[in-house]
């Protein structure tokens, strides 16, 4: 294992855009998920768990929820005199605007990336649920003397995927093509935007991009340089799921409820860290009735639940009916309420008697804080 070695970088902004309803006060970075997480906890974790000690988090707005969250990175083992957990908020330069994208980003924290001294470089986004061996991918990298590597998943490209890139390897891992949002039906070889460059050469690239007045990661940064150095692509085989949009953030938290994404996602020797809570168990009250659900600590359940996510401090009070719902912290559900594909933010209050009905495919949100 050589994380020790390596530096890592989390864009928690990247697509806030493309789920709007719940990034309106957060960054994606700092979605919750599954119950008591968040979307940064999976890269996070698994870069902690490849034995990456320094990790910068590059803010750009709407992030005083991710830094609650994250505080000093002691849940992950960060809070260090040496190395540790950095925020990295925008930097603009008077009359410029803050880094709308990857490249700027990277070149507003151009000073991190210099003054840093370890000779990799792992970038990764926020908006992807897995649980991949970093190191796994780190040592394919120092083995085939890579300058670029980048991590790919084969398989059928996420429906709402931003500028998806796609691709043709070689036999030795070696990239022979990459096409930049192709249209194509079938299994392929789709990239995770999570990449490991050698710390200078990363350096060296944003330099000769800003300077050409080129911001676009994929097209100006990956593929207008993929023949120039050695680029090498790392198969990640494990569960993944991109978050790109409500639905996909709905069908996510719906995949937990499957024992064998479960078991892939958490596993004991390779654990996703997050913000401790202490809080009592889960109350279940004498007429209650709960089936394939997760069900988080400090909540209290009193009606009927069934294939849900209860985050922590739900109440769900006597008569009430939850089917394939996603219910944030602190909401309260009153009494004969029937909800079904239903996502509620945190500290919803929903009144005694209300319905609401959406599908798998598209369902009904309501916003943080909402009386209804």
């Amino acid at each position: 294992m050589r994380g020790n070695n390596v530096v890592g970088v989390l864009f928690s902004n990247v697509h806030d855009d493309k789920i709007r309803e719940l990034t309106e006060r957060r960054t994606i970075a700092s979605v919750p998920f599954g119950g008591r997480y968040r979307l940064i906890d999976f890269p996070l974790s698994n870069m902690v768990n490849s034995g990456i000690s320094k990790v910068g988090v590059v803010t750009k707005s709407n992030f005083q929820s991710l830094m609650d969250h994250l505080g000093s990175g002691k849940a992950w083992d960060l809070s260090r005199k040496r190395d540790g957990l950095f925020f990295l908020p925008p930097f603009g330069k008077q009359d410029q605007d803050i880094a709308n994208s990857r490249i700027e980003a990277l070149e507003s924290i151009r000073h991190f990336l210099e003054t840093s001294k370890e000779d990799y470089v792992l970038l990764s986004d926020c908006d992807i649920v897995c649980n991949i061996p970093y190191y796994d991918v780190i040592e394919a990298h120092i083995h085939n003397q890579a300058d670029i590597t980048a991590v790919y998943q084969h398989g059928i490209i996420p429906q709402h995927m931003s500028e998806p890139t796609v691709y043709s390897i070689e036999e030795n891992g070696a990239l022979r093509d990459m096409l930049i949002h192709p249209k194509i039906d079938g299994p392929c070889n789709y990239g995770l935007n999570m990449y490991v460059i050698n710390r200078p050469l990363l350096i060296e690239l944003i330099e000769d991009c800003v300077s050409r007045n080129m911001y676009n990661f994929n097209r100006d940064f990956i593929q207008r340089n993929m023949f120039q150095y050695r680029f090498y692509c790392y198969e990640f085989k494990g569960y993944s799921k991109v978050i790109c949009s409500t639905q996909d953030y709905f069908q996510a938290n719906m995949d937990l409820l499957n024992p064998d994404v479960r078991t892939q996602l958490f596993q004991p020797d390779k654990p996703i860290y997050t913000k401790v809570r202490d809080d009592m168990p889960a109350k279940y009250g004498l007429g209650s009735n709960v089936n394939q659900s997760l069900i988080a600590d400090g909540c209290i359940i009193e009606g009927e639940v069934r294939n849900s996510i209860l985050f922590r401090g739900v109440t769900v009070a006597k008569g009430a009916k939850l089917k394939n719902c996603v219910i944030m912290q602190d909401t309260s559900i009153g009494a004969d309420c029937n909800l079904q594909n239903v996502i509620t933010d945190k500290d919803v209050v929903i009144q005694d008697g209300r319905s609401f009905m959406g599908t798998d495919t598209y369902p009904v949100f309501i916003s943080k804080g909402s009386i209804v």
